[in-house]
């Protein structure tokens, strides 16, 4: 008999809620588990680490996805198998614009698609778009939180390095590639954004980010911030999917 169990991610229905944050880190599940009701560890496969506990009576997970487009759309594939319906990334960003400073917070509309993975889907001219759901849950929950934010254009990169130390590669005009989105208005940079918002959409699944900034416009490295800040950003996240799970039920009439 074959197994039940998805083969990356480690997962077999009923293990997962519906709802499911996702960091880049399996360090952070533990952390966001803090927040939902009755957590438990139920997977730890490659970089795939899941808790699930509940929100308001709800199922709710969080599951690692590690660094990349490719990882983040193996794992989203194989939780919409499962009935996961609803993606909120929880990760890190570098800033793009000279406002935005570290420990800030960056919920994305949409994203530039420099990467890879989601062309194996669908062409580059298909766009990298939230859930509109989402993003207003992002704000109202960022907004009651006192703590500063941001909403607009981000950018997805596979290189990460090439962003953070562009004179030190081979590449010609990197710093130039830099500025132009940056006038463009692209608010900051990660790795995993557009993929998880082309793969969701292709797949009818609703998608979100929240980001917290961990390095400055032309820093060149990335720092590490006190905890506080990234406890504080787990707080908002947690917050949005109980809003969503809140307009869910009004929905459905419950």
């Amino acid at each position: 008999m074959a197994s039940t169990r998805k083969y990356h991610v480690g997962l077999a229905k009923g293990e997962v809620g519906k709802y499911v944050l996702v960091p880049g880190d399996p360090g952070r599940t533990p952390m966001i588990a803090k927040y939902l009701d009755g957590a438990k560890e139920v997977a730890f496969s490659r970089e795939y680490r899941t808790f699930t506990g509940s929100l308001d009576g709800v199922p709710v997970s969080t599951m690692s996805t590690g660094m990349g487009g490719p990882s983040v759309a193996i794992g989203i594939e194989e939780l919409s198998e499962l009935g996961v319906h609803t993606f909120l990334r929880v990760g890190t960003c570098g800033a793009a614009q000279p406002e935005i400073k570290m420990g800030d917070l960056v919920i994305a509309l949409g994203s530039v698609r420099s990467e890879g993975t989601p062309n194996g889907y669908v062409p580059l001219e298909y766009p990298a778009v939230a859930s509109l759901h989402m993003v207003n849950a992002l704000v109202d929950a960022a907004k009651d939180s006192g703590v500063p934010y941001h909403v607009g254009i981000i950018r997805s990169v596979d290189a990460l390095y090439s962003d953070l130390v562009p004179d030190s590669m081979p590449r010609p005009h990197l710093r130039d590639e830099l500025e132009m989105w940056s006038r463009a208005g692209v608010l900051s940079n990660d790795m995993e954004t557009s993929t998880l918002f082309v793969v969701a959409r292709l797949r009818k699944l609703r998608a979100g980010t929240i980001n917290l900034c961990v390095d400055e416009l032309g820093a060149g490295e990335i720092h590490h911030l006190d905890p506080s800040y990234m406890d504080r950003m787990l707080k908002v996240a947690v917050d949005a999917v109980r809003r969503l799970i809140e307009h869910d039920r009004a929905a459905e009439g419950k």
